[in-house]
């Protein structure tokens, strides 16, 4: 045990962190095995979950061809809302108790599998939804057992919903319209099957709003709170803290996207781009599926909720500011984001240190159509209160953050982002 770990140990503090994976499958063609992989679950019956637009593309069918070839009946439920809200989740859910079936497909992006992931709980363990949303929106309850197999296959490069346990969706709570979310091991998919081919069809624009969002979840996760800063308890949440094993593939991501993000959203051919976004969503969903997320995601929910906007734009636009106000927290964790994205700030005062990384994400996500404004989005001034309020409610996030985030802390960087 380390010096540090004495200490922790001491004072009350966690000394251990806990590596949870799904089991991933990484290549191209991954889709056919679908259905051997689903049998191999003990998957009889099946609810398969995706969306609308994805039932126009050629992935649905292949999927349902695997699945037919191995034998297993498929309920499809293809009515799930791009931005899932608390009904939309139920409504999943009511159709999959009434599938009966003893196991999960998703396909799609963030919003399919975590539509998924809800279905499978309220379906396995019925209650009100709020029983298991988050605190101060929800009551937070424990997922009581294990859930149904899931085998997540992702058609977006971001999210990494198909590797981790949590699901969002948004819920209107005391005058407020904002995400909030489910966090719990058990969500996790049993298996992911990620196939880069299906990158090909993606617009430009979801590349882009997906490629920052790989980018936030290692830049938050990478500097989220240590994990030995974490108070001991008798259950270690998913979101536990930077720790080795997040550091890892934080920096990797990070690196990949640095290098191809650009790339992917200007060329929809350029398959190695766009095939390496795919691998960067992989590590950086593992990462903050170990680590956790703070204060841009935190923020990102209330901007969602106040006007019309991609999920990984939202939580881009906060980014600036709080790296600015992070990087004398976390210093040396800052300098190596910046030299990752290829900015040399270590022999930089700190505040100039944190104004030239700042500038430089801001320019990565102007380079590919985010907006970097409130303004950009319609939100004026008059409703940055109500973004306080709705950023502070995020308290699952906000405490994963390297020191303590106050409504003061959030007022002002929503108005530097004015």
């Amino acid at each position: 045990m380390t010096c540090g770990h004495l200490a922790a140990a001491a004072a009350g503090l966690e000394t251990a962190f806990t590596i949870d994976a799904s089991r991933v499958t990484f290549g191209r063609g991954a889709l056919a095995e679908v259905g051997t992989r689903a049998r191999e679950l003990g998957m009889t019956r099946v609810v398969l979950v995706t969306d609308r637009q994805l039932a126009a593309l050629p992935w649905l069918a292949e999927v349902e061809a695997s699945l037919a070839a191995a034998g297993i009946e498929v309920a499809r439920f293809v009515d799930v809302e791009i931005e899932p809200t608390a009904a939309s989740f139920e409504d999943a859910a009511r159709f999959a108790i009434g599938a009966r079936a003893d196991g999960y497909i998703s396909l799609g992006g963030g919003s399919v599998i975590d539509t998924c992931k809800a279905a499978n709980l309220l379906a396995t363990h019925p209650a009100p939804l709020r029983a298991y949303l988050n605190a101060p929106l929800g009551d937070a309850r424990a997922v009581p057992g294990p859930l149904r197999p899931h085998l997540a296959c992702p058609t977006t490069s971001g999210t990494g919903s198909e590797v981790t346990g949590i699901a969002v969706c948004g819920v209107d709570a005391n005058g407020l319209h904002v995400k909030t979310g489910i966090a719990s091991a058990r969500l996790r998919p049993t298996e992911a099957i990620i196939d880069p081919r299906v990158t090909a069809t993606l617009p430009a624009h979801v590349v882009a709003a997906s490629g920052l969002d790989v980018a936030c979840h290692a830049i938050e996760s990478f500097t989220a709170r240590a994990f030995t800063a974490r108070p001991l308890t008798a259950t270690r949440p998913a979101s536990q803290g930077a720790n080795p094993w997040s550091d890892l593939g934080c920096l990797e991501a990070l690196r990949i996207v640095a290098r191809f993000l650009v790339r992917a959203c200007r060329d929809a051919t350029d398959t190695e781009a766009r095939e390496q976004m795919m691998w960067a969503a992989t590590l950086a969903g593992i990462a903050f599926g170990n680590a956790g997320v703070h204060a841009p995601h935190a923020m990102g929910y209330a901007i969602a909720g106040a006007a019309t906007v991609s999920h990984g734009f939202s939580c881009a636009l906060g980014m600036p500011v709080v790296l600015g106000a992070t990087y004398p927290a976390a210093l040396e964790r800052h300098l190596q984001i910046a030299a990752v994205l290829g900015e040399d700030v270590r022999d930089a005062i700190p505040a100039d240190g944190a104004a030239i990384l700042a500038d430089r994400f801001r320019g990565l996500a102007r380079s590919i159509g985010s907006p970097v404004t409130l303004g950009a989005l319609g939100i004026a001034p008059a409703q940055h209160a109500a973004l306080v309020e709705g950023t502070f409610a995020q308290q699952r996030l906000l405490t994963n953050a390297p020191f303590a985030i106050t409504r003061a802390h959030l007022a002002a960087w929503f108005e530097a982002l004015a």
